[in-house]
């Protein structure tokens, strides 16, 4: 006798979390995700539909197959796994499960999803998050984002959460985490307003704007002291030579 799942029928879809990590295209035109674990070679948007990573002509979740995006039911699970090493840089989703699902003691593997929030931890310096910055490493195509707050960006490639928010499209907001209690008297002023600039994704407030100010004057700052190391490298060249 085959064993048959039972049926579901919610009155509204079921609320999931999960990590993944943000990435840019190469274009810098498009925002998204890509995950922690299988399905990492894929990034994918904030709506998206799942597909079977081994080829096979099924729909996700298939049964006898692991197939389909995953999540959890509980939100501190998922934070949990922002402890290990390799998911320092991930940010946590909270995400729509639409479409057929699996439903499993800790959470679901189902076959469509929207990212409703993402919420992004400090910086690894320990200050809020005003901006995603390249984080080093990407796949084909995209580069990987992680967390930055206006003094740690310096030169990198790097966009506003409200910025990467208006990129990603399809009403998702962009929240930063408090900063970690050593940081938070530390923390600049500037950074602390645009906490929460990523809360307002259509159009630029005044904190969107201090955000967009302070990114530009960390750079300003590191062009000019990548300047003043050229010049004293310059003078002592000259002087060498007298």
């Amino acid at each position: 006798m085959r064993l048959r799942l039972p049926t579901e029928h919610p009155a509204e879809p079921p609320t999931g979390y999960k990590i993944a990590h943000p990435v840019l295209s190469q274009d810098g035109v498009r925002a998204g995700f890509t995950g922690v674990s299988l399905g990492g070679a894929l990034p994918y948007g904030v709506v998206a539909d799942a597909s079977c990573l081994y080829g096979r002509r099924h729909r996700p979740p298939a049964r006898l197959c692991d197939c389909g995006f995953h999540c959890v039911h509980d939100r501190a699970a998922a934070e949990a796994l922002l402890c290990t090493a390799e998911h320092r840089g991930a940010v946590l989703l909270e995400i729509t499960v639409l479409g057929a699902y699996i439903r499993f003691e800790h959470g679901f593997r189902y076959a469509r999803q929207r990212v409703r929030t993402a919420t992004v931890g400090p910086c690894g310096c320990g200050a809020p998050a005003v901006a995603l910055a390249d984080a080093g490493w990407g796949r084909p195509g995209r580069l990987a984002l992680a967390a930055a707050c206006a003094g740690c960006v310096r030169g990198r490639t790097s966009v506003t959460l409200a910025a990467f928010a208006r990129l990603a499209g399809e009403g998702l907001r962009v929240v930063a985490a408090p900063a970690v209690a050593p940081a938070t008297a530390a923390a600049p002023a500037s950074a602390s307003r645009t906490v929460g600039a990523a809360a307002l994704p259509d159009g630029l407030g005044v904190p969107e704007l201090v955000a967009e100010a302070a990114l530009l004057q960390a750079r300003l700052d590191w062009f000019q002291s990548q300047l003043a190391r050229l010049g004293e490298h310059g003078t002592g060249g000259t002087a060498g030579r007298n």
